[in-house]
């Protein structure tokens, strides 16, 4: 009898932990299955793809990128024919007095006008010496004396050849490498009285002066040069029609 009760009893038992496991059963499976959706899901909201970098090169290309010329071309050339200035214009005919270029010195000048050398600041429309292009460029063998005015002081006929009145009243010092350089203004004034703007009036004439304010310590400034290159516009181009020397005079 006490037997038949203890099976029964552990059959009640063993009954109840079957009930109880099925039980529990549903409650642990939500845990199981519904962990990887919910971290899968979070995972892909807070880690979105990166964009890729290729549409912010292309669509904001660098404007040095774009000037460039396609492969295989050359670079458009420099604009040409460009009026030079009247500072461009009197550096290239310093350096062709500098050196004595007749040749160059002439393609400078005027063809209808040709070159008015002046050996003092007044500038005298009748007895200054003009001398046309041919005449410049064949002038340094020339071995013919004109009078170039008068010296100023002793009032003596400058009669020179052109190579030495150039020595004298032209390249005197070294205007190219040592003087101070003007565009439409005086530097150098003497006694001399200087009419350049009357003969060469502003609105149709450009002049660079090149000024050196001493030649030798010792002078104290009486020995200063100045040399006038005188040109006419034309359009935006510039011909060479005078040069004027001046200097300190008593």
């Amino acid at each position: 009898m006490y037997k038949a009760r203890s099976i029964g009893f552990t059959a009640l038992m063993a009954l109840m932990l079957v009930l109880s496991a099925c039980s529990s059963a549903p409650d642990a499976a939500p845990e199981v299955t519904s962990t990887p959706e919910q971290t899968q899901e979070p995972a892909q909201e807070s880690a979105p793809a990166p964009p890729s970098p290729a549409p912010a090169v292309t669509a904001a290309p660098s404007p040095e990128v774009t000037a460039q010329p396609p492969a295989g071309e050359d670079p458009a050339p420099p604009e040409e024919g460009t009026p030079p200035t009247a500072l461009e214009a009197a550096s290239t005919v310093m350096k062709a007095l500098k050196s004595g270029n007749m040749e160059t010195l002439a393609a400078w000048v005027s063809m209808d006008k040709g070159v008015r050398f002046s050996p003092y600041a007044y500038v005298d429309t009748k007895r200054d010496i003009v001398l046309s292009r041919d005449e410049l460029e064949k002038a340094m063998q020339d071995p013919l004396e004109r009078e170039w005015r008068e010296f100023a002081g002793s009032g003596e006929l400058i009669k020179l050849t052109f190579a030495d009145y150039y020595k004298r009243f032209v390249y005197d010092a070294d205007f190219a490498g040592k003087a101070e350089v003007a565009l439409n203004q005086g530097l150098g004034q003497g006694t001399t009285i200087n009419n350049l703007n009357e003969v060469y009036p502003k609105d149709s004439y450009d002049f660079v002066e090149y000024h050196i304010a001493g030649v030798d310590p010792s002078a104290e400034g009486m020995d200063w040069r100045s040399l006038r290159l005188v040109f006419e516009k034309i359009g935006q181009d510039h011909a060479l029609v005078g040069i004027v020397h001046d200097q300190w005079t008593p």
